[in-house]
Formats: structure tokens, sequence, C-alpha cells
């Protein structure tokens, strides 16, 4: 049974860490989909399982009922998301200590997204402007908190380059943050030119590879347009001529294609997949992960 450890001590071991992302469901078909996809992952026994936070706070309490039951039903240790935007420091505070009172002890800290139709970020007048701020905090007032953050291999979309993110990155290290989680990439080239310039700058913390099995071109390209990721020629190709049908077949084999070559590389602590709420991408893909 998972006792809900400081995620940052999984990285201790020579294992591959393995971990998935939920988000939280908005309806009730949704709410079935992401219990059934949990009962199925069950005994995949992931090392733990993240969930989303929608933008400006909305999945605020879907977040913390459905992280709650992902660990009291499934035995999944949690790390549920929270981000500056939309709230005060006391609200911050606020959240955290249900977090707390709800046997949570990992956070993903980040600055978040505004709202659907707002593109400006604008903080809260008594809150934090960036995650290294909310890293800090929660560091100051929760020590024993596992803390991840988020790194972005092509770089953040508002930063001018990608040495100014990484530089950004490197306060949140220095604020208090445990471990990176990537943003999602299907280049792996990008993921070991941010590592490496990760480690010339003197971060020293575990970097997981963030990898979303693609279902469909469509898809990809609304994930191009949102987080400015390179979508391969080749990947673009292949789900234009596939059979609706078969889009989730291309994408898990570029996915595993992507996972055993950073396998064989040793450079990724841990591989954490993006599955929205389906289980097919984890069951078919855990193996390569786990037999390592």
């Amino acid at each position: 049974m998972n006792t809900n450890r400081n995620i940052g001590d999984k990285f201790k071991s020579e294992k591959t860490v393995f971990s998935v992302e939920f988000f939280p469901p908005k309806t009730e078909e949704g709410a079935r989909q992401i219990l059934r996809t949990a009962k199925k992952l069950q005994s995949l026994s992931p090392d733990y399982a993240s969930i989303t936070y929608g933008a400006g706070g909305s999945t605020r309490e879907r977040t913390l009922e459905y992280g709650e039951l992902l660990h009291d039903i499934f035995d999944f240790e949690m790390m549920p998301h929270l981000t500056c935007f939309g709230h005060s420091k006391d609200e911050i505070a606020s959240i955290l200590e249900r977090f707390a009172s709800s046997g949570f002890k990992n956070i993903m800290a980040l600055r978040g997204d505004p709202p659907k139709g707002e593109t400006t970020f604008i903080p809260h007048p008594d809150g934090f402007k960036h995650a290294n701020e909310l890293i800090e905090f929660i560091r100051k007032n929760y020590s024993d908190f596992g803390i991840g953050c988020a790194g972005y291999p092509e770089k953040h979309p508002e930063a001018k380059t990608l040495d100014d993110d990484i530089d950004n990155l490197k306060r949140k290290i220095d604020a208090g943050a445990d471990f990176i989680v990537t943003q999602m990439f299907f280049e792996n080239s990008h993921f070991y030119n941010f590592v490496e310039k990760c480690r010339n700058v003197g971060i020293d913390k575990p970097i997981i590879a963030g990898l979303l099995p693609a279902l469909s071109l469509k898809q990809v390209m609304n994930f191009k347009n949102m987080c400015s990721t390179e979508i391969p020629e080749k990947l673009v190709e292949k789900l234009a001529n596939a059979p609706e049908a078969d889009g989730s077949k291309i994408g898990l084999e570029w996915a595993q294609a992507q996972i055993e070559d950073l396998m064989s590389r040793k450079i990724a602590k841990g591989i954490h997949l993006y599955i929205l709420n389906r289980a097919e991408s984890a069951l078919t893909l855990s193996h390569l992960i786990r037999e390592k």
C-alpha cells in the first residue's frame, strides 16, 4: 500500500519513476470515466498520480474531491496541482491546509494560466506573481511537502528564449522545488537539449519526461497552438493519413519509440504520461518503464 510519502524520496532509487496525470471531470459521464480509468490502472501501482487545477482555480473543489477519491479508493499517491492565478496568499494558505488535512504531502506548484478567453496573466493583488514565489511559500510553511515544478523543453510560450526560461526554472529550484516535470514533447532531442542546459546552470534535481500519447491530428495540433510544442512532420503525416480509428494506435507507437529511446539513454529520472483520463496508453506503455 502507498503511504503518501514525499515523491522526492522515490528518485533516490535507480528505478525509473512512473506516473500518470488525471484531470477533474466536468460531467457525470466524465466522473464515471475517471473512476473506470483509475480502476483499470490500479493494478499498475504508478509511483504517483497528479491531478490538474483548472485555469483561474476553476476546478479547485473537484481537484480536491477527486484527488481524495483516487487516493482513498484506489490507493494512488496523489500530487494535486496548485496555481497562483486568482488566489490571494491567504487563500493559498487555506488551500494548502485543506490539502494537508486530506493527507496530501505533494504539490505541483504552478503559476497557472488565465481563464479561457484571456491571454494576459494578471496576479491577484495580494497573491503571487510567479511559481517560484508559491514554491517558496509552500517550502516555508509545509517543509515536509514534496514540491514539483514545470519545465518546458521548448521554452514556455511567454519566454523570449529557452535560456531565459531555464533561468526562471532555476529560480523555482532555488526556492525549494524537489523535481521537474516537463511539458509534453514529441521530439526527444528537445528533452536532451533541455536537460543539458539545466545541468549547465546548476539545476541538479530530477527531471521527469512528460509524454502525451496522441489520439488524433486535431488533438496534437490543438496542443501545438496552446503549448508551442513542435509536432514532427513524420507524426503529422502518419496521423493525417490514418483512418480516424487508428489515430490512437499511431500515437501509442510514437510514444513507445520515445520511451524506448529515453530509457536507453537513462537521462530521464521518470516518465509521466498525460493520459487524458483514458487507461489505454498507461496499460500499453507501462511495461516499457517498469521492466527496466
